[in-house]
């Protein structure tokens, strides 16, 4: 029996060129990850990774494990939604880590209580009259410095014709300073009471999830993922077929700052601090969740739901490794060695995918 069929107008579809969709693909890598670490744990701690071999709790998991690994990446992961935008429309984002620390700093000092214990807040910034504010005021704050990082990164790209990754390694040295400046590298604390409700509990994967599922629609069903993909597979084709190539680029940049503000906002509100430090490598891990989740460095290509389960992968591997009490260096190691063989894997799957067209 023959593998082709043929359609109207004499168009012919081989079944021999169906391929599985990636996220099949990177959700089979997930769950050898979670295998390779049962093995090992029963190997070597005699003790399961996921699941309660002690008695501990009213499911078969390790709930308190499965909490973690899902609360480490979601604010990680809320930056690389955004990433995964930038990347997929062609550019790259080196700003976002250090975004998540300016937009910290200063969205923290609009948000301080006025007394502390009866005193005078010791970590106050501006006076009384700036103090016990309504939450939206540092949430807007937060979100709108994130969102003029973005423009600004947009700009340079789409209009001043600057290469993303000089433009955006600019705007994190840039970023970086102004973190530092904001206080002098002094620490903001004493938020509100609302404030710190942002992040409390498992608030921030409430969040990660709400907004994968929110960027997944538009990324699917409307014009703006349809125009983000188009740029990052063929610039020249999107912009002959009457997409505004700049615009857009300045609105996905715009996004991706925006959610790198909202993760500073969630991240200071978990710690209940904001440090001039926060959000180092942010950005590295950001981009190698998305690329690890099957997302084309060449643009054009990737998924907000592959980007998801590479976040999952990345809290594998970290609860993975400190289960079995393994340095903090090693997972800096294999993560690297993962993000390598994540792009080969991508330029291996874009050669074949070349040669059987």
């Amino acid at each position: 029996m023959s593998d082709t069929s043929h359609g109207i107008g004499g168009l012919s579809f081989d079944k021999s060129k169906r391929q599985w969709p990636n996220e099949i693909n990177v959700f089979g890598a997930l769950i050898l990850i979670v295998l390779i670490f049962e093995g090992l744990g029963a190997a070597i701690m005699g003790q399961s990774f996921l699941f309660d071999s002690n008695d501990r709790f009213d499911s078969i998991f390790n709930e308190a494990r499965l909490k973690i690994i899902i609360l480490q990446v979601s604010i990680i992961g809320i930056i690389a939604l955004g990433v995964t935008q930038v990347i997929i429309s062609g550019g790259i984002d080196l700003s976002s880590g250090s975004v998540v620390g300016a937009a910290a700093m200063i969205a923290m000092s609009f948000a301080q209580v006025a007394e502390v214990n009866g005193n005078p807040n010791p970590k106050a910034v501006f006076g009384p009259e700036w103090m016990d504010l309504p939450v939206l005021v540092p949430v807007i704050v937060g979100l709108a410095i994130g969102v003029f990082a973005g423009i600004i990164n947009g700009f340079f790209v789409a209009y001043a014709k600057i290469p993303p990754f000089i433009a955006t390694l600019g705007m994190m040295v840039s970023a970086r300073g102004v973190a530092k400046w904001w206080t002098s590298g002094q620490p903001i604390s004493f938020p509100t009471e609302a404030y710190g409700a942002i992040g409390k509990g498992m608030m921030p994967v409430f969040i990660f999830i709400a907004l994968a599922i929110l960027f997944h629609f538009i990324m699917t069903r409307t014009l703006y993922g349809k125009h983000t993909y188009a740029i990052g597979s063929n610039e020249a084709a999107a912009r002959m077929s009457g997409i505004n190539v700049a615009r857009h680029k300045v609105l996905v940049y715009s996004i991706a700052g925006m959610l790198a503000g909202l993760s500073a906002i969630v991240l200071t509100s978990k710690n209940l601090t904001a440090q001039s430090g926060m959000g180092i490598i942010y950005e590295l891990d950001a981009i190698a969740m998305a690329v690890i989740g099957g997302v084309s460095l060449a643009g054009g290509r990737g998924s907000i739901i592959g980007t998801v389960i590479g976040a999952l992968i990345f809290g594998v591997i970290i609860s993975g490794f400190t289960f079995l009490r393994l340095d903090a260096f090693y997972q800096e190691m294999v993560k690297g060695a993962i993000i390598v063989g994540a792009v080969v894997l991508d330029q291996w799957r874009q050669q074949r995918a070349a040669a059987r067209a």
